[in-house]
C-alpha cells in the first residue's frame, strides 16, 4: 500500500513539474526544451556596405548592468532577468561592418540593436520592435534626445486605440502623457529624423522589460530602461541609425 502511495506522489510531482515547465515555456521561450536561442544571427549586408556583419558574442552579460539605478528623478527598478532571454541582455559582440564607429544598426528581424565600436566589435542590446504591419526600415539620424520624455501618441494611434485618451492630458505640446515611471517611453528617448522630417519613431526605454526580444510596439524601438540610459550616454545627437527589416 505504501509503495502505491509513493508511486502516486511521484506521478503527481512529475505532472506538476511538467505543467509548470509548460507555463514557463509559453511565456519564457528560452526555458523550453530544445530552444536554441533567437532566430539566428546570420551574416547580413548593411545597405551601402560590402562587408558582412555578424553578432557572435565575445563577452557575457553583466547582471550588475540591470540593478536599480539611483540619481534619477523617478525610480529605475532592478530588472527581473528571469523574464528576459539572456541573449537579449547587453553585451559586447564580434560585429564586422563598414559602418563607422558610433553608428547604430538595428536588426529588427533578430531584435538586436548594435552600437558599432569599430575593430570588429559592437555593443549589442536586445530590443522590442514593431508588430507586423508597423515595422519600418531605412536610414535616420538622432535629432533630439530627452530624459523622462513626455509621450504624444500620433492621432492615428489614438484612432486605433481610443481608450488611450483616458490616460492623456493637455501638456505644453498638446494631448499627451507626462514623463514618469508609468510613461511608455521609459527613462530615455532618442528621436529619429530623416532629413528635416520627424519620422515619429523613437528609440526609447520601456516599463515592460519582459517584452524585449518580441514584436510588440507600433514601430518604435524599445529597450530595457537601463540599456536605454546606457545608449543615451553613448550616442550623441547626429548619430547615424541604420534600420534593417
Amino acid at each position: 500500500m505504501l509503495g502505491r502511495v509513493g508511486i502516486a506522489i511521484a506521478t503527481i510531482a512529475v505532472w506538476v513539474s511538467s505543467s509548470a515547465s509548460a507555463q514557463n515555456c509559453e511565456r519564457f521561450l528560452w526555458q523550453c526544451q530544445g530552444y536554441s536561442g533567437p532566430s539566428g544571427q546570420p551574416s547580413v549586408s548593411i545597405p551601402g556596405s560590402s562587408s558582412p556583419s555578424f553578432g557572435f558574442s565575445s563577452g557575457q552579460p553583466n547582471p550588475v548592468d540591470y540593478a536599480a539605478l539611483g540619481g534619477e528623478p523617478f525610480p529605475v527598478s532592478a530588472v527581473s532577468l528571469t523574464e528576459i532571454d539572456p541573449a537579449f541582455l547587453r553585451q559586447t559582440v564580434s560585429y564586422f561592418t563598414s559602418e563607422a564607429a558610433g553608428t547604430i544598426v538595428i536588426d529588427t528581424r533578430n531584435r538586436f540593436l548594435y552600437l558599432v565600436e569599430g575593430n570588429g566589435q559592437a555593443v549589442r542590446y536586445g530590443v522590442g520592435v514593431g508588430r507586423e504591419g508597423f515595422g519600418w526600415s531605412g536610414f535616420a539620424t538622432i535629432q533630439e534626445k530627452r530624459e523622462w520624455p513626455d509621450w504624444y501618441p500620433p492621432k492615428e494611434m489614438l484612432e486605433r486605440q481610443p481608450e488611450l485618451k483616458k490616460q492623456m492630458s493637455e501638456l505644453q505640446s498638446g494631448l499627451g502623457m507626462p514623463g514618469g515611471p508609468g510613461n511608455p517611453l521609459g527613462a530615455r528617448a532618442m528621436y529619429l529624423w530623416q532629413g528635416n522630417k520627424d519620422t515619429l519613431f523613437r528609440i526609447h526605454g520601456t516599463v515592460e522589460p519582459w517584452t524585449i526580444g518580441k514584436n510588440v510596439s507600433s514601430g518604435c524601438i524599445r529597450m530595457i530602461n537601463q540599456d536605454a540610459i546606457d545608449l543615451y550616454q553613448r550616442a550623441p545627437i547626429g548619430t547615424k541609425v541604420v534600420v534593417l527589416q
